[in-house]
């Protein structure tokens, strides 16, 4: 069997590698467990945060309409073009088992750096809905984001606990056994050999010798 040569050595270097996979097979489980519980965990909040989000878009467009039909369309389109909609954004990062999640934090313009005077109240209102609805928006892509990641760390770990139990291990047994059989058939013929040596010695001590006359 190829790899497998028919040592001691080589019998115990198998059986070592057998009990470290059996031990990767036992942590990746313990892992996969704890993604699938974190990967619920994060699916209920993916649906509170899209229902916020769909909430906050019937709320900001209900707002707009509102806005341009008291204030009127070309001041909402002015104050609109006026007001960046963030001030900074950064990527960061987060650590889930190993694996960098991307994680938006933004920076929203302050009110006080905005000249609202003349604004009809239901401008500000609209711009103030508009506000919620970006802020949904962020909190829904870091969510899905995070989501997306533990369920492919799901998938890579389960790939790799069946690789070890499907492949791996069986493969490692299949060598230990063949080794195994070789090493107790030589011991087997060094018992029959030894065997015959010492029979043989035997006979010739219980020969007479012949002296000659």
């Amino acid at each position: 069997m190829d790899g497998a040569s028919p040592t001691r050595m080589n019998l115990h270097f198998r059986r070592s590698q057998l009990r470290l996979a059996l031990r990767g097979v036992d942590l990746l489980q313990k892992k996969r467990d704890a993604l699938v519980r974190e990967f619920f965990t994060v699916a209920h909040e993916a649906l509170d945060t899209r229902r916020q989000l769909n909430a906050a878009g019937r709320e900001a467009h209900v707002a707009l309409f509102v806005a341009k039909a008291f204030d009127g369309p070309r001041e909402v389109n002015v104050f609109s073009l006026g007001v960046p909609v963030v001030f900074m954004v950064r990527v960061e990062g987060e650590i889930i088992w190993g694996t960098r999640v991307p994680r938006l934090e933004v920076e929203w313009p302050r009110w006080d750096k905005v000249d609202l005077l003349g604004l009809g109240g239901r401008t500000l209102a609209a711009q103030a809905a508009f506000r919620k609805l970006s802020q949904a928006l962020v909190r829904v892509a870091n969510v899905e984001s995070r989501l997306r990641t533990v369920g492919e760390e799901i998938r890579k770990t389960a790939r790799r606990v069946n690789a070890l139990e499907q492949v791996v291990i069986p493969g490692i047994r299949s060598q230990i056994r063949f080794i195994q059989q070789v090493l107790d058939q030589q011991e087997q013929e060094d018992i029959f050999r030894l065997k015959r040596i010492k029979g043989k010695i035997v006979h010739r001590r219980s020969v007479p010798s012949v002296n000659p006359g």
